[in-house]
């Protein structure tokens, strides 16, 4: 009979995310939260670069997030842009490097070439994309110092706002560059792209 003790998990997992926010990615994530969360792992530090993505997956992203038990720091490690900004707001404490930023737009959709588009589909798209700015508003409104009004006006301004900023208006609680301390737990998601 052998007698060990079983391997403890690491207090913190550092999990590294730079990616489009798409069903792929967003499948990866999540398998890599529910990893953590079923080995016990009590805190994850989610660095995070994004250009966006799909709106839909990105509340889910942020709603799944939310949802696991251990805590959850997200660190902006370069650009945080459009649905990105919701995943981000999925930690209960926020931080960006110095030169990151943030990028606020209004949502849209990709009309296939050749489309014809009556008027119940238009207002059906309308209602579509007034919908999802009011999740996303909601969200910034419930997570920082920006008002629901305030975040409408940021979409429409489509504007990229610095650190600084972001620090301002509490989206963020202070600037500072990543530590890995050495022997850290890190996990880098890697994804097949397409040729540019």
């Amino acid at each position: 009979m052998t007698t060990g003790t079983a391997e403890q998990p690491p207090q913190i997992v550092y999990v590294s995310f730079s990616a489009e926010i798409i069903p792929s990615t967003t499948e990866s994530l999540i398998a890599v939260m529910a990893d953590c969360t079923n080995k016990g792992v009590k805190q994850v530090y989610l660095m995070l670069s994004t250009p966006g993505g799909l709106v839909m997956h990105g509340l889910n992203l942020y709603n799944v997030l939310r949802a696991m038990p251990f805590e959850l720091i997200t660190h902006n490690v370069g650009n945080v842009d459009s649905i990105g900004n919701a995943v981000f707001l999925a930690g209960s404490k926020r931080y960006a490097c110095p030169h990151s930023t943030f990028m606020f737009h209004g949502v849209g959709f990709n009309a296939n070439p050749g489309d014809r588009l009556e008027e119940k589909d238009l207002r059906e798209k309308l209602n579509s994309l007034t919908s999802d700015q009011k999740r996303i508003g909601a969200i910034i409104a419930e997570r920082t110092k920006i008002s629901e009004k305030d975040a409408a006006t940021l979409f429409l301004e489509a504007q990229t706002k610095d650190a600084t900023y972001a620090a301002g208006c509490g989206i963020i609680d202070e600037i500072k560059d990543v530590q890995i301390p050495t022997g850290a737990t890190v996990v880098s998601l890697v994804f097949q792209r397409k040729p540019v």
